[in-house]
């Protein structure tokens, strides 16, 4: 399944939507990756506890994120524009958390995030 696709199929897409759609999808995917951490961080021995904020905060916000990317109806450019913005320091902020701890989790969490941060980056400027 292609949510490239998808989108392309809706009645009001007449231009290119692919970095967008991409992000979109990375941050629903950085929304699980943050999710999977938070839990993991419970598991841990150490205080995780402003880890595990950052990570729940980001899955949020890249949850919605995704959302706001995919709707193409009536859109609110200043909206999307600030949730983009939004999702890039909240990826940034988790991304620098997680690389304080020497966990695999953490480590893939902040990979995740930091690669959706610059495919948010990308979308960016061609949203407009």
């Amino acid at each position: 399944m292609s949510l490239q696709d998808m989108i392309s199929r809706h009645p009001q897409v007449d231009d290119k939507t692919e970095e967008l759609v991409l992000a979109a999808r990375h941050a629903m995917l950085c929304s699980l990756f943050c999710t999977s951490c938070a839990d993991a961080d419970v598991a841990e021995e150490m205080d995780m506890q402003q880890c595990i904020r950052n990570c729940l905060d980001c899955a949020d916000v890249c949850a919605s994120t995704a959302r706001l990317a995919v709707r193409r109806t009536a859109q609110n450019i200043e909206v999307l524009r600030a949730q983009l913005e939004l999702c890039i320091l909240a990826c940034e902020t988790c991304a620098d958390e997680c690389e304080k701890h020497d966990n695999p989790h953490c480590a893939k969490c902040a990979e995740m995030c930091r690669e959706c941060a610059a495919d948010c980056r990308k979308a960016l400027p061609l949203v407009h």
